[in-house]
């Protein structure tokens, strides 16, 4: 077998049919479901459950986190802004545009995630600005974390319904 060959099959530049897209979409949406603002939802969880060292710490850590967010935001809030409008912008106009399918695929994994962002950072002001702790804390990344699910899911939904059409009106003789 030429060895060529396999890596071109292996690593397939049709996004929608190549499986690697598929379990980098599900792993990505997991992740970002289950880390909420950089804290494990397991946590808030046991925080809830158990109150005491499991609580402090988690506030501990949400504390932390909003902080980092917050300083990152404000450092390079206008200037992240920019630069990922320009890069989803060109991703939106090669991939939709000018048909080719990566940069389809790869705007329909990073637009959704951006709006994942900006619910984060909305949030995070929201939790430091109103110094939540105890139960509102946990209720206010349990809201965050359901928000972030829907947009998920929506997400899912719309990649896996154009990446059908896509498939489908591909044909082995290149149409």
């Amino acid at each position: 077998m030429d060895w060529y060959r396999i890596v071109l099959e292996t690593i397939d530049m049709r996004s929608f049919s190549n499986l690697w897209f598929w379990i980098a979409l599900a792993v990505t949406w997991s992740t970002a479901s289950h880390w909420v603002l950089g804290v494990p939802f397991d946590m808030v969880a046991r925080a809830r459950r158990n109150g005491g060292q499991a609580a402090q710490d988690l506030e501990d850590l949400v504390r932390i986190n909003t902080n980092r967010l917050l300083f990152i935001a404000d450092e390079t809030g206008v200037w992240a802004i920019a630069l990922g409008s320009a890069v989803l912008s060109a991703m939106a106009v090669s991939g939709f545009v000018y048909g080719v399918e990566l940069t389809q695929a790869l705007f329909l994994l990073a637009f959704p995630m951006s709006l994942v962002a900006l619910m984060s950072v909305a949030t995070a002001a929201r939790i430091q600005r109103n110094a939540l702790s105890g139960a509102p804390l946990w209720k206010t990344l349990g809201r965050h974390r359901f928000w972030t699910q829907v947009t998920g899911m929506i997400s899912i939904f719309i990649t896996a319904l154009w990446g059908m059409f896509q498939n489908m009106s591909f044909t082995a003789l290149g149409g």
